[in-house]
């Protein structure tokens, strides 16, 4: 079994031996970074949640303020199946004067309707976060030749049990999230084996499983996301976003 792994700032990726130097690799702009003991980090970067935080100062500015946690508790009371959907990476969210009406935008030149309310836009986000999981995930199984079976959420984003389900449910995969301080554990696992404390990254890795459960999440009425997934590809491949898939 092989982790996909988001990590806080959202790049998603697995640990690989060696560098993925294909031509295929450069052209869905994948990186290779350096691991611990000589791997590779496989990664793709995705705009992640800062989408939702410049809506949010959109909104503050307006009179609206809301905290986070208000506007994912109102995001996990819409029930149903995903339904517009915007891909994160897209250029107009880079920097624009306005988050929330550059989303909007990008809504209504795929011809899907507009969120109405800061629950919608956070719903949709969520929903278009968990699909682009999906494509990057499947991107991963082409470039290495290996399954994905579970992706491990660690950092920040493992507190997000919306998103986390959401994944689960739009990826077909099993979510393990956690721990919360993984860049500390990392750091002590290398000291571990630095140290001679145990003989192998994996001996130092096992004990971080053990000491620090995780919280599972399992996929859960997938077919409800084809649809969405299908529309999700084909604004891809139409160019709007800039990659073909």
């Amino acid at each position: 079994m092989v982790d996909a792994v988001p990590l806080p700032v959202r790049p998603l990726g697995v640990e690989v031996p060696a560098p993925v130097l294909s031509d295929r690799a450069r052209d869905l702009n994948f990186t290779n970074e350096g691991g611990v003991l000589g791997t590779t980090r496989l990664l793709k970067n995705i705009a992640g949640l800062w989408l939702l935080q410049a809506c949010r100062r959109d909104w503050a500015a307006r009179g609206q303020t809301l905290s986070y946690d208000e506007i994912v508790s109102a995001a996990a009371n819409l029930a149903g199946p995903p339904g517009t959907v915007i891909d994160p990476d897209d250029p107009a969210f880079l920097n624009p004067e306005s988050m929330a009406e550059a989303i909007a935008g990008a809504c209504r030149r795929t011809g899907q309707p507009v969120p109405v309310d800061a629950a919608g836009f956070a719903r949709m986000i969520f929903d278009s976060l968990a699909l682009k999981y999906r494509v990057v995930i499947e991107w991963l199984e082409e470039l290495t030749g290996g399954s994905l079976t579970t992706i491990r959420v660690i950092g920040g984003g493992a507190r997000n049990r919306l998103l986390n389900q959401l994944t689960a449910d739009a990826t077909g995969r099993l979510v393990l999230a956690g721990p919360v301080e993984a860049t500390a554990l990392g750091n002590l696992a290398m000291q571990l084996v630095t140290t001679g404390h145990v003989a192998t990254l994996d001996e130092a890795r096992d004990i971080i499983e053990r000491s620090f459960p995780t919280e599972r999440f399992e996929p859960a009425n997938t077919n409800e996301w084809e649809p969405a997934y299908r529309r999700f590809r084909e604004y891809m491949g139409h160019g709007r976003y800039g990659v073909r898939s």
